[in-house]
């Protein structure tokens, strides 16, 4: 079981937080739009990515894969992620923070599941009380970069308006209205990458909120291990 680090930042200050998570989900087509998910799945299906047997689709991944570091290592030069609003249950409540479902792109060709277990799961180190930005959720903006040739590009870029708000994601998981236990933690979804998804070596990633002017920020590298056989 992992045990993260949090800077919790609300109204009245900040304070610093050991929070152990047992149990990590990577909810996946989250799209608010029902044609931006089919779009998004005609994306992965040129990457012979089979369709997910319903929307949204929840997967179970070792909670050991989760990190903080600015460098992770992946098999190869095939992998790359996307930034995610992330919700977690910690001293009876529900905070958001901000990570990345980094995924090897070849294995999710023949399988998802499979491709999200191979990868680490880098976690910023900041987050906020959820119940003070649900009111203006989808004015939370997501954005993320990559670098190609030596230079920085954006890779995604939109408000959380495009996802399904927690109020409508979480009881599809639980079953049980907005809650989850404390030491879970569920990644919400992604936005459509500009240009398409591709590998790429680095991310940088942001959760910005403009009402309550504030960021979440995080960035890391990543390592390739040779492949040998």
């Amino acid at each position: 079981m992992p045990t993260l680090q949090f800077d919790l930042e609300t109204a009245t200050g900040m304070s610093a937080a050991t929070v152990p998570i047992s149990m990590l989900i990577i909810a996946g087509w989250t799209g608010r739009d029902l044609k931006a998910v089919e779009h998004h799945i005609a994306e992965l299906a040129r990457l012979n990515v089979k369709p997910p047997s319903q929307v949204p689709l929840f997967y179970r991944v070792s909670s050991a894969l989760l990190t903080q570091a600015e460098t992770i290592e992946a098999l190869g030069d095939q992998s790359s992620g996307e930034a995610e609003p992330v919700i977690f249950g910690e001293r009876g409540e529900l905070w958001l923070t901000l990570g990345s479902d980094h995924t090897d792109r070849q294995a999710e060709a023949y399988s998802v599941a499979i491709s999200k277990q191979m990868c680490a799961k880098p976690v910023a180190r900041k987050a906020w009380r959820l119940s003070e930005v649900l009111s203006h959720w989808d004015s939370l903006v997501l954005r993320s970069f990559i670098t190609e040739q030596g230079k920085r590009v954006l890779y995604q870029e939109g408000t959380l308006a495009a996802m399904r708000s927690p109020a409508d994601l979480l009881p599809r998981y639980s079953g049980a209205g907005m809650s989850l236990p404390d030491g879970t933690m569920m990644s919400c979804g992604t936005l459509v990458a500009i240009g398409g998804v591709r590998p790429a070596g680095d991310l940088s990633m942001e959760l910005e909120d403009p009402v309550l002017h504030r960021v979440i920020r995080h960035q890391y590298s990543v390592r390739p291990l040779p492949v040998v056989s």
